[in-house]
This record gives structure tokens, sequence and C-alpha cells, in this order.
């Protein structure tokens, strides 16, 4: 359990010192504009995938 908590801690540590980079540099912009593409894309994925799921005739093995 420790372990676990660890990693977490120590991912959250990284964002944090990532999103603190791009804050102190100016990229936030930049980091923004790559975010809302991102999401963009998998909002797109996500309602294919949805379509596609609801054309299906058989249901997946």
């Amino acid at each position: 359990m420790e372990l676990s908590v660890l990693g977490w801690t120590l991912t959250f540590l990284f964002l944090a010192v990532v999103a603190a980079y791009l804050g102190f540099f100016g990229l936030g912009g930049m980091a923004a504009i790559l975010v809302k593409f991102a999401f963009a894309v998998f909002v797109i994925l996500l309602a294919g995938a949805g379509l596609i799921g609801l054309l299906r005739t058989e249901p997946p093995a």
C-alpha cells in the first residue's frame, strides 16, 4: 500500500514540476492549445467508438 501512495506522490510531483516549468517560461498558452486539441481528438474518437458500438449487429466476444 505504501508503495502505491509513494507512486502517486511522485506522479503528482512530476506533474507539478512540468506545470511550473510551462508557467514560468511562458509556454502555458502553447500547452493549453495542445490540451484543447488533444481533448477534441479524444472526443471525436469517443463519438466514433460509440457510433460503431451502436451499429454493431453482433455482441463483442
